[in-house]
């Protein structure tokens, strides 16, 4: 994609959001103003062998809330948050779904670790009984498509349909997607954004590697940006956005949350599960997505970072941030929500893109929480532990990861 400014306006009309934190945008953004945690200790499975027990899980997530009683038995987690935060967004949105307009619909979602849980079953039925034993209704879980593929079936979406799987920027690069689609004319509302679920297998993953809070010698702590981060609290969760070509939401009158104004994307491949020290790619990503908004760094009035309390990524985000911005970077409020709802993978940058869409809809910046003693390198203004006033008419939203993928957004009050 081009780096310069996009001819057709993209607006968003539209949030559906569960998380740890509240479901719904109006609970997610007041959960976001008051500061509230949503980590707390796993119910989903036994955490007797871990070393820590805290994550970000929706334990009142209830699918028959959303989707009703019926046809729920054989869909796996992802799948129900996914379509739940599906129904939310539509409702949001306004928009009704017809045979005449169905076509103009599309879906973009972005995940990573969704099918773990539901290929690790499958397949123990298999080695234990037979694949003859297997129930065949099981078996579309175990793909990772499965659970953006039931947000069209479920909802009679019959446009385009995909599944973006980058880790750590996935919703984010199946938000840019989907805005490119717009941009080509080739839909007129896609409804985009991620979903991770919290299962054993995963947790386990993030815990082998010791890339938790806790699993180092230290103790729990979840604190971007503070001297005493050692780790990310893993999270999950389901997000999804109405993003609209800006002519069709005014055609039907349909409200208007926030204006999508470009993204930025590089690959920076450094070392397996290594972030790279020079933060090479996300100052490229930053600089391509301020020149792809058509914005300058001094239009900038907030950024939601990636800050996931790890030791390395805060600091090199840190520096990024100072290297692009230069001086303005220090009255520029910059807060990790992730500090909140913890690292939820590959719906961050969604839960990400919501935070921000509520600030410029809202007027206020959501804070950095237990932000109690600062790190020296760390030094710009974080927000720490209360959400302020602020009106923001432009933001920037930062993801990236130790896998090499880094992508950027910029968000903006739609005049």
């Amino acid at each position: 994609m081009s780096n310069s400014p996009a001819d057709k306006r993209v607006v968003i009309t539209g949030l559906g959001i569960l998380a740890s934190t509240g479901q719904g945008r109006k609970e997610f953004w007041q959960a976001l103003k008051d500061g509230k945690i949503g980590y707390r200790p796993v119910t989903l499975f036994p955490t007797d062998r871990f070393s820590v027990n805290v994550a970000g899980e929706i334990s009142d997530f209830d699918a028959v809330r959303y989707m009703g009683p019926k046809g729920l038995r054989t869909l796996d987690r992802s799948t129900k948050l996914l379509v739940s935060a599906s129904k939310l967004a539509i409702a949001d949105s306004g928009f009704t779904i017809t045979e005449e307009n169905t076509d103009d619909v599309g879906v973009s979602v972005g995940t990573t670790l969704g099918s773990i849980k539901s290929i690790s079953d499958f397949d123990m039925v298999t080695l234990k009984e037979g694949p003859r034993y297997v129930n065949p209704a099981l078996f579309p879980n175990t793909v990772i498509n499965s659970p953006a593929s039931q947000v069209s079936i479920w909802n009679n979406i019959q446009g385009f349909n995909t599944t973006i799987s980058t880790g750590f920027t996935a919703s984010l690069d199946a938000m840019s997607y989907a805005y490119d689609f717009l941009q080509m004319e080739r839909a007129k509302l896609i409804f985009t954004g991620g979903v991770e679920e919290m299962c054993e297998l995963t947790f386990e993953g993030f815990h082998a590697l010791k890339f938790l809070s806790g699993t180092n010698g230290g103790a729990f702590v979840n604190c971007p940006f503070d001297r005493r981060r050692n780790g990310v609290t893993f999270g999950e969760g389901a997000c999804l956005l109405a993003m609209e070509d800006y002519e069709h939401a005014r055609s039907r009158k349909a409200q208007i949350l926030g204006e999508v104004l470009g993204f930025g994307y590089y690959f920076d491949p450094f070392r397996l599960h290594k972030y790279n020290p020079a933060g090479t790619g996300v100052k490229a990503a930053m600089r391509n997505a301020l020149e792809n908004a058509g914005v300058e760094p001094q239009d900038i009035g907030y950024i939601c970072a990636n800050a996931n309390s790890t030791v390395a990524a805060d600091k090199i985000e840190t520096e990024a941030i100072k290297e692009v911005f230069g001086k303005r970077a220090y009255e520029i409020p910059v807060s990790s929500i992730k500090s909140m709802t913890g690292e939820c993978y590959s719906v961050s940058g969604a839960f990400a893109a919501a935070a921000a869409v509520g600030v410029l809809r809202e007027g206020f910046v959501p804070p950095t929480v237990n932000l109690n003693e600062p790190d020296p390198d760390c030094d710009l203004d974080y927000v720490p532990n209360q959400s302020r006033p602020a009106k923001v008419d432009k933001a920037l939203v930062i993801t990236f990861g130790p896998n090499g993928s880094n992508c950027c957004m910029v968000l903006g009050r739609c005049a």
